[in-house]
């Protein structure tokens, strides 16, 4: 079977020119939206050429989709879908049949790493020592030689565990940790204790490290609240890798600046890009990166093969990587 595919990701030359070979050895066709983004955070804006596509990648434009009927099947080009996440076009694409896909395997691995990173920076004092150098220039020994730690044994706990939450259990487990994770189903996974909503007071007091990892959703925004980083461990951590609008952002402020809790690194925030004068940058204790997490130097060769390889299992009727619904 020969298909058009529809794309308004803006992929690296070196990518585009792999895909657009293997889409031509298999008799496809290709079109490379005019109004592509660079930027898997801004949505799509309608483009006629969709309404040509039997499959479509990238960021389309959602309100576009509910008027694409020949549409057979929509692989997004990053792990979030929150502007696909409504019930009215749920409802439209399951009754045409056409199945949703996201690139999380993609994007676990470095996700993952970017947050075992910052914790083993943060429990090794690594920030106060670089912002040092580049400061006053102590010999900052007895303060952070002897306030050191490892993460051998800590307890950490996932809010949210998809594929993201699963790789960083892996990488986290020859440490020793104790991995606890609260999920929207309870389901049981080994080495990792599962955590239900009536419990999550209790654990936010005893875990050394909160990994936010939550979908922004109806049901997140604003999830971890004043409430939960008050029952935090005091001097725990918190990090978000998930999505910034998750967070109570002025709670997390006020706690970090009364020393509730230890630290915060955040790799998302809301709004983004985040203004150079939000309270943010300044906070004590607190370190962004810019939504950099998921990136990698060859991230676009991997969303192309992704896209690819789920084409052939598609044409195939194979089960799809990455299936949303």
């Amino acid at each position: 079977m020969r298909v058009t595919v529809w794309t308004n990701h803006v992929f690296r030359p070196e990518a585009l020119a792999w895909l657009q070979a293997r889409l031509d050895e298999a008799g496809h066709r290709l079109i490379v939206s005019a109004t592509a983004t660079a930027s898997v955070l801004a949505a799509g804006q309608s483009d006629p050429g969709l309404a040509e596509a039997d499959v479509a990648f990238g960021q389309p434009d959602p309100q576009h989709l509910l008027r694409c009927p020949g549409l057979r099947w929509l692989e997004l080009s990053s792990a979030g879908y929150t502007r696909y996440d409504r019930d009215d076009l749920r409802s439209a694409l399951r009754a045409q049949g056409v199945p949703v896909t996201n690139t999380s395997a993609v994007f676990a691995d470095p996700c993952a790493q970017h947050v075992l990173a910052q914790m083993l920076a943060l429990v090794r004092n690594l920030p106060v020592q670089w912002r040092n150098q580049d400061g006053v220039r102590d010999w900052r020994y007895l303060e952070d030689r002897f306030t050191n730690g490892v993460l051998t044994g800590q307890q950490v706990l996932l809010l949210g565990f998809g594929a993201i939450g699963r790789r960083l259990t892996e990488l986290l487990r020859p440490f020793g940790c104790r991995i606890a994770a609260h999920r929207r189903t309870a389901q049981t996974t080994d080495g990792v204790e599962p955590v239900a909503e009536a419990d999550l007071l209790r654990v936010l007091g005893t875990a050394d490290h909160v990994v936010n990892i939550l979908p922004e959703t109806d049901a997140t925004r604003g999830w971890m609240s004043a409430a939960y980083l008050a029952a935090m461990k005091p001097g725990g951590r918190y990090y978000n890798i998930g999505r910034g609008a998750t967070t109570d952002q002025t709670a997390l402020i006020a706690a970090l600046r009364d020393g509730r809790i230890g630290a915060a690194y955040l790799d998302v925030m809301d709004p983004e890009p985040l203004p150079p004068d939000h309270p943010l940058w300044s906070t004590p204790n607190c370190y962004l990166t810019c939504h950099i997490g998921g990136g990698t130097g060859d991230q676009d060769e991997k969303l192309a093969r992704h896209f690819f390889a789920n084409l052939q299992a598609w044409l195939a009727g194979a089960p799809l990587t990455d299936r949303i619904f």
